[in-house]
């Protein structure tokens, strides 16, 4: 059998430790999940629908998602056909690629930055130009440096993953004028809820340049991880085409069902920020105390720099019962992001650590 030549070097996207498998290979009773991003809560307001809906599991769901992309459409003011959906926004980035990409074409990526971006980019066999981070931000002059007559697709994800770091409207804006209408800026605002004032509303860009496309998602601030939605926005014509090409079914009934209730109930969404900034400035505090240096973060997590090799500190956390994310796979071998979970998860993080580095006096 012979494969595509792409495929020879991929890395996969390996993804942070599920608790069942932490809790089954070493044996522990509690495990608490620091890694991937999620929200510590589960949105209980979401259980009714989904009992609802799973009378119906035997149908295929609504192809189009009408009443959720009626009800973003009036959230967003944005036309319904300029809405597509995926199987969370990772499928979205797939999705663009496809859409766009022909054989040579050149994918702006920074570094460190999502992975997916890169991957899915060799995947579609683009030729990835990395713009190197400054500061742990995007250096958006070096980008706009790196563009050529080949350059399609630049990727964008604000607030980042892994740093936490966010670009301002005035940077974006600046940018954005200088971007060739005819290279694609990909915005992936998965972390969107949780950033600052002074973020983009790249929604309302969109209507002055054509060539944006945002994508957002239902797994992080809203809580539906484990049912897998996301969303676009961008020109019809764009979107048109992503539409033509994704699964028919790429989003099953209950996560149609579930994100309706998400964004009915701004009451859990602004519990969940609230408690989300608390946490943080709790964690900041208890990090300088420590001596640990981080970068302030515009989202639901925090990137540390150990001054180390974090392999050691991984092995004693997974065996106390805590999952956090290593950095290796982008090449970050002292550095580690953890995400802000409940308050007696992000003390006993906070306890174990200490351990660790001998200073639990």
């Amino acid at each position: 059998m012979i494969y595509r030549k792409e495929l020879e070097n991929l890395n996969c996207y390996k993804p942070g430790k599920p608790i069942e498998e932490v809790k089954r290979t070493l044996g522990l009773e509690e495990v608490y999940k620091l890694a991937s991003n999620e929200i510590p809560f589960i949105p209980v307001h979401i259980n009714k629908v989904i009992q609802k809906e799973l009378k119906s599991i035997n149908r295929y769901p609504d192809a189009g998602c009408f009443y959720l992309r009626k009800l973003l459409s009036e959230k967003l003011d944005v036309n319904t056909e300029q809405i597509v959906f995926g199987n969370g926004s990772d499928e979205l980035i797939a999705l663009s690629l496809r859409a766009i990409i022909n054989k040579g074409d050149e994918v702006i990526v920074s570094y460190p930055t999502f992975l997916i971006y890169e991957i899915q980019a060799k995947i579609h066999s683009a030729k990835i130009i990395r713009v190197p981070f400054k500061e742990f931000r995007y250096s958006l002059t070096e980008i706009l440096k790196n563009i050529s007559n080949k350059t399609k697709i630049i990727f964008i994800a604000n607030p980042d993953n892994p740093t936490g770091t966010y670009l301002t409207q005035k940077e974006v804006e600046a940018f954005m004028i200088k971007v060739p209408d005819n290279v694609l800026v990909f915005f992936d605002e998965a972390y969107f809820e949780f950033a600052p004032s002074d973020y983009p509303d790249t929604l309302k860009l969109l209507k002055k340049k054509k060539n944006i496309f945002v994508s957002r998602t239902f797994s992080k601030a809203y809580g539906l991880a484990g049912i897998r939605i996301g969303y676009g926005v961008g020109s019809k014509e764009l979107a048109n085409v992503m539409n033509k090409i994704r699964e028919p079914f790429n989003v099953n009934r209950l996560a149609q069902a579930g994100a309706i209730a998400a964004l009915e109930n701004d009451i859990f969404l602004k519990k969940v920020l609230n408690y989300v900034q608390k946490e943080k400035f709790y964690l900041y505090k208890e990090f300088n105390k420590l001596g640990i240096q981080f970068v302030k973060s515009a989202t639901n997590f925090i990137m540390l720099d150990f001054n180390q090799d974090t392999s050691n500190l991984n092995d004693y956390l997974l065996k106390k019962g805590i999952i956090i994310r290593e950095l290796k796979g982008w090449g970050m071998n002292n550095f580690f992001r953890v995400s802000i979970g409940k308050h007696k998860e992000n003390k006993y993080f906070i306890h174990c650590l200490k351990k660790y580095m001998g200073l639990d006096k």
